[in-house]
């Protein structure tokens, strides 16, 4: 019995409509809206018909240290390699690359990191 959903991931950030597109168009599927809260903060949202939203959440300072939290991506009709060069051309940077493991770590353009594994 399900008693709650995710409704949304946010990600702190500094400039909200930068990586929104960032995510916008690594990820390709999803309506994007901005809406302002109480205190005239303004927030990007990617809405997706089959998951969590992705939101944008700005944040007076820079990010610091490890995400306690990450996505994992796994491409759709192309191999993982072609995914990571197509994401590092949107901005992304390689972090890890490690040989023995299945996934290669990159960040986004605010350094949040990410994982890209082979497709399923």
């Amino acid at each position: 019995m399900t008693t709650t959903r995710i409704l949304a991931v946010a990600l702190d950030c500094r400039q909200p409509d930068l990586l929104a597109e960032f995510w916008e168009k690594a990820l390709g599927n999803g309506k994007t809206r901005t809406w302002t809260d109480s205190h005239g903060l303004t927030y990007r949202q990617i809405d997706f018909a089959d998951g969590p939203a992705l939101l944008f959440q700005p944040v007076p300072g820079e990010k610091a240290g490890k995400n306690r939290l990450h996505l994992d991506l796994a491409p759709v009709g192309r191999d993982q390699r072609a995914e990571v060069e197509r994401l590092v051309m949107l901005g992304a940077k390689v972090l890890d690359d490690p040989p023995d493991d299945p996934w290669i770590v990159l960040a986004d353009p605010e350094g949040n990191e990410f994982c890209v594994l082979p497709p399923r």
